[in-house]
């Protein structure tokens, strides 16, 4: 996969992506990333990439012309027909698990960040194919949720994590929070891991895992359970964690 990130700040992506899991995805060719400057596409003398907005307001908003310049610049160079261009902002859909799901069966992503008052709306109706949130809150720019997206996709590439199982048991791959992981020490200040984990049956290990992680989504994020189907297994290990909290 190949993922080209548009920012005014491409030095805030050195640390993130030059380490750990991404760092390793990208020296083994899996994971092409590539950080472009939107300055670098300006004519003018002093490269300026925003203005005042129409009808007066506070801040600055950044200028279409840019932009789009760099997306074609970007496209020009043919990596993939299989493409997604996507504009980091607190208006656009919520990032989820299955959006990044989505969004790794692409085989190159160009991510738009926004920084001061926002991108002219010219650029997410007459370029971009969607526009995508982190959350319902809102940060200096884009470059950190360009960040977050990065991140997660690379998760879902083939060769990326150490174990091919690694991925559908992180939380929200199927649509539940994960079970609890434990190492050693067997016992810490007191606390000592589940018995279960410890006996080697591994098919008893499953429905604990099963169970305890349909435990941790009813208590953290019921509204999960929502979008879920449970299959006659899962109602009634589901039956057994509500029997329980209610002391039954």
């Amino acid at each position: 996969m190949h993922i080209d990130i548009i920012s005014l700040f491409p030095e805030m992506f050195d640390g993130p992506l030059g380490h750990s899991i991404i760092k390793r995805a990208r020296e083994a060719n899996i994971l092409k990333i590539a950080v472009t400057n939107p300055r670098d596409f300006t004519y003018d003398k002093h490269h300026i990439v925003d203005d005042a907005p129409f009808g007066g307001g506070a801040g600055m908003v950044m200028k279409p012309e840019p932009i789009f310049r760099t997306v074609e610049s970007i496209t020009s160079k043919n990596y993939s027909n299989n493409h997604r261009i996507i504009l980091m902002c607190p208006s656009g859909k919520r990032l989820d698990q299955e959006k990044v799901k989505q969004l790794a069966g692409y085989e190159h992503l160009i991510l738009v960040c926004g920084h001061y008052e926002g991108i002219d709306e010219r650029v997410r109706e007459g370029l971009v194919d969607e526009t995508i949130s982190v959350g319902d809150f809102v940060l200096t720019g884009g470059e950190l949720p360009a960040m977050i997206i990065v991140d997660a996709v690379a998760r879902m590439l083939p060769g990326v994590l150490g174990s091919c199982d690694s991925a559908p048991h992180d939380s929200f791959y199927n649509g539940l929070l994960d079970y609890p992981q434990y190492t050693r020490p067997r016992e810490f200040n007191g606390l000592a891991v589940p018995e279960i984990l410890l006996s080697g049956d591994h098919a008893k290990i499953n429905t604990w895992r099963r169970k305890q992680s349909l435990k941790k989504t009813l208590e953290c994020r019921p509204d999960l359970l929502q979008n879920i189907k449970l299959s006659s297994e899962d109602a009634k290990l589901m039956a057994e964690v509500i029997n329980e909290q209610s002391g039954g």
